[in-house]
């Protein structure tokens, strides 16, 4: 089972390295639907394996300078708050309770659909609020938005472990069309850091991390990530997110049913 675990991890951190997609719409649906492991703790694990990879390339990108530092305290303005609460609900629900499992189920099945929408769409989208510049948010509208946005992504990061990756990105580029692919990569990663850091903090006050399964993910994933990076240039993207939204879509139907 140890070695299932590592290569799973090594497959992820490949797709993650090609295609730049967080590994939590496809890390958390793979623990629970191929090893069967219980959602939340699924969830736990794939929050502190997140917090530790997002740190690493938050160091690239800071050294890069392709982060916006006054989006990323927004961000967490709301971002932050709202993953405490979150983790004070599973608290008082019960995260290990049958029910709240499948509920924890289901948030992760519609996060992964939200993921495929923002893989599918995010360029036509971006290229829209371009195009109609009157729809634009600006000054304390743009940073309200921000912070509701941070609300947002903390509340669904803290149930499911996804959304700080394609969805963040997503709303990052409607909020900021201006912003180059790095400036949002980076600003997603960075935001990230501390969200995650903090769900997976409550999680394991929860008692839902599994952490030698998290030393054996890491294990895979890192190589993995960096061969898929040194590999993505020979790959066509178009290609590429066509498979996976194909692949997360059929995931989130079998969560559902």
């Amino acid at each position: 089972m140890d070695i299932s675990y590592i290569v799973s991890g090594f497959a992820v951190g490949m797709l993650v390295g090609l295609t730049g997609v967080g590994g939590g719409s496809l890390m958390t649906p793979l623990l629970t639907l191929l090893f069967g492991v219980p959602p939340s703790v699924a969830v736990g694990t794939d929050l502190a394996f997140a917090s530790i990879t997002k740190t690493a390339g938050t160091l690239g990108h800071r050294y890069r300078g392709t982060i916006h530092w006054q989006v990323v305290k927004y961000l967490c303005f709301g971002a932050l708050p709202a993953a405490v609460l979150a983790t004070l609900a599973l608290k008082y629900f019960g995260t290990l309770d049958k029910q709240i499992g499948q509920i924890i189920r289901y948030s992760i099945a519609a996060s992964v659909l939200l993921t495929v929408i923002a893989l599918l769409f995010r360029s036509r989208m971006q290229a829209w609020v371009i195009h109609h510049p009157e729809k634009q948010l600006h000054g304390r509208n743009l940073t309200i938005a921000t912070i509701l946005a941070g609300a947002l992504l903390g509340t669904l990061v803290t149930i499911s472990s996804i959304g700080a990756g394609a969805i963040g990105a997503t709303l990052l580029v409607l909020l900021y069309p201006r912003l180059t692919p790095a400036e949002i990569a980076g600003t997603d990663i960075a935001y990230a850091v501390p969200l995650t850091a903090i769900a997976a903090f409550g999680h394991w006050w929860l008692g839902s991390i599994n952490w030698a399964l998290l030393a054996m993910l890491l294990i895979g994933s890192l190589p993995g990530i960096t061969i898929g990076s040194l590999a993505a240039r020979a790959v066509p993207e178009k290609i590429l997110r066509g498979l996976l939204a194909t692949t997360l879509t059929a995931v989130a139907v079998k969560l559902v049913y």
